[in-house]
């Protein structure tokens, strides 16, 4: 299992040295997200001033950009970083699409398929000549004339990586993704009872082994040298699994506990601005369910038989920092063993 971490700066100028201290500590993969910043950017300056590190979006919303946007910028990024990119993508859900980037929000599992569909299509030309012509229901991609081509490249095509929750997007990472970006909201009975199924159902559908498609997440660790810090670290990761429990999108993940009622009272609790009280609709159980929880001599061994065997690689959701004296190193090292 690979240990890898996200790039969390305020400010461009700053990512230089962030990528070059995760790759000097021995991280396999560097992450970036689309929050406040648009995820490429930093990946662009990564590439730059790294020559090991693997480099990633976690995730890139889909929809916004068209498939030959995403094909051209994981293409000069593959090209920059000489092969270590990944290309992840995602739908985010109906309310940022619509009234965040102002755009439709239309079939997010078929329309994502097509786009996979497309960007190969689209790599297809450019590497090996193929005549453009997809045609599908969202996208068609049937011009590509030699002033737009930037033609073959030295390095493997991009793997693509897709983030989801439900039964669609579970299937069609089995089917054609090469990674499965599992919700940082999720614990090992949905993983065994719901996830790792359905991906096997779409690996079974294509004919490919499981090793074709790579699980990953951003895990919930809750850590602290002593029972006093354990204690004070919960409250951010309780703040954070109330967000996400209070999107419907999630409710699958609750409902297999037994907590189908928990997203209902997080809603009446957020339309009220009441985000203290969300908090606490979170319980001890929960926390036990959806995180990692120990000392930190300890947490990484925990984090590794909590999930060998589901996830190839894993990133723990609070950001690496090269100066907070936390022990990533020895972590990196339980991790990969």
């Amino acid at each position: 299992m690979k240990l890898d971490t996200g790039v969390m700066v305020s400010r461009l100028q700053d990512v230089p040295a962030a990528a070059k201290a995760a790759e000097e500590m021995g991280f396999a993969a560097l992450w970036s997200f689309e929050t406040s910043h648009d995820p490429f950017f930093p990946l662009l300056l990564a590439a730059e001033h790294t020559e090991r590190i693997e480099l990633g979006t976690s995730i890139a919303v889909a929809f916004p950009r068209s498939p030959l946007v995403h094909a051209q910028i994981a293409w000069d990024l593959q090209a920059m970083s000489k092969g270590r990119f990944i290309l992840g993508l995602g739908t985010q859900v109906k309310g940022h699409n619509e009234r965040r980037f102002g755009i439709k929000w239309d079939q997010p599992g078929p329309r994502l398929r097509e786009m996979i569909q497309m960007i190969h299509a689209v790599w297809d030309c450019w590497q090996d000549g193929a005549k453009p012509s997809f045609a599908g229901k969202f996208y068609n991609f049937t011009l590509m004339t030699p002033f737009f081509n930037p033609g073959p490249s030295a390095f493997p095509r991009p793997p693509i990586y897709i983030a989801g929750v439900n039964e669609y997007m579970c299937r069609l990472a089995g089917e054609i993704c090469d990674g499965f970006h599992v919700h940082p909201l999720h614990s090992i009975k949905y993983l065994d009872e719901f996830a790792l199924p359905l991906i096997n159902a779409g690996l079974a559908t294509s004919g490919r082994p499981r090793s074709a498609c790579q699980l990953t997440t951003s895990a919930f660790v809750i850590t602290g040298r002593n029972d006093e810090e354990i204690e004070k670290a919960k409250a951010p990761v309780r703040q954070q699994l109330a967000f996400y429990a209070s999107t419907r999108t999630y409710r699958k993940v609750l409902e297999l506990h037994g907590w189908e009622d928990v997203p209902a009272r997080l809603n009446e609790r957020a339309a009220k601005g009441d985000w203290e009280g969300m908090a606490n609709e979170i319980t001890d159980d929960m926390l036990d369910a959806y995180a990692t929880i120990g000392k930190v001599d300890e947490i990484a061994a925990k984090v590794r038989r909590k999930y060998d065997g589901y996830l190839d690689r894993v990133t723990f959701y609070f950001p690496f920092r090269p100066d907070d004296g936390l022990p990533w190193r020895a972590w990196i090292e339980a991790l990969h063993g």
